[in-house]
């Protein structure tokens, strides 16, 4: 996107690397960002300038006096990169909406986020604009966690099943970026190095499996499109219409 401001890239130093929901920023000097969307395959490498391009390589950064250069790979293509200048970032189409992030919210923040939410709890983690950055897998062991059913209405909620699904929400996050993510299929760090949440999944991808709690069978049922793996007698129905 905007490939103008791309080319103005050319000779400017990063100066800074954020994260806002699921997209990366990559500042640069006189106020340009790169935002990054990996989306499903996408993947961000470093490689030795002398390394051959594969065929889903879409987009090279190549540094001044370095011998790697920063490649963005996308086997699906779902991924994309948009230049934008820094006084644009608040109004950029991709951030623009997202709602709090799920490590910085307060209590207080996030009961109202759900007063009057008749969406199902499953559909509203990962909903970006309700809260920025939760995708499948760690929304299925946040709810394990909090002992909450995905189908159960967010409006359902009192404060204590709140205080529940937002000590989860960060206890959840914190381990997988402890332990650098799930590599379930393709994803790996800059470096190629593999996450290993994915060995401390509750529930994700343990359909039929028994619960390490309960000794339960983990279910899996599909909700707008999307999976979701809980424990039926860990996450126990709570006012909520479930069909297993």
């Amino acid at each position: 996107k905007k490939p103008s401001l791309i080319n103005d890239l050319k000779g400017r130093k990063v100066v800074g690397v954020r994260r806002r929901g699921k997209m990366l920023l990559i500042n640069f000097e006189r106020n340009l960002s790169l935002l990054i969307h990996l989306k499903m395959t996408g993947q961000l490498l470093f490689y030795p300038r002398e390394e051959p391009l594969d065929k889903h390589t879409h987009f090279i950064l190549s540094f001044k006096d370095e011998n790697n250069e920063l490649r963005f790979r996308d086997v699906r293509k779902f991924g994309f990169i948009s230049c934008i200048r820094n006084l644009d970032i608040s109004c950029a189409d991709e951030l623009k909406n997202l709602g709090p992030e799920p490590l910085e919210i307060d209590f207080p923040l996030f009961k109202k986020l759900f007063q009057g939410r008749k969406a199902r709890l499953k559909s509203l983690l990962l909903n970006q604009n309700f809260i920025a950055g939760i995708g499948n897998i760690y929304a299925d062991e946040i709810l394990f966690q909090a002992k909450l059913h995905p189908l159960t209405p967010g409006s359902h909620l009192g404060d204590d099943d709140l205080k529940r699904l937002l000590k989860a929400m960060r206890d959840v996050l914190r381990k997988a970026i402890i332990h650098k993510g799930s590599s379930i299929r393709s994803f790996t760090n800059a470096e190629g190095k593999r996450g290993q949440f994915q060995n401390y999944h509750q529930v994700y991808g343990r359909e039929s499996q028994s619960c390490f709690i309960c000794g339960e069978k983990i279910k899996r049922l599909r909700l707008g499109g999307r999976s979701s793996s809980f424990c039926p007698r860990c996450q126990k129905e709570k006012n909520c219409e479930c069909s297993n």
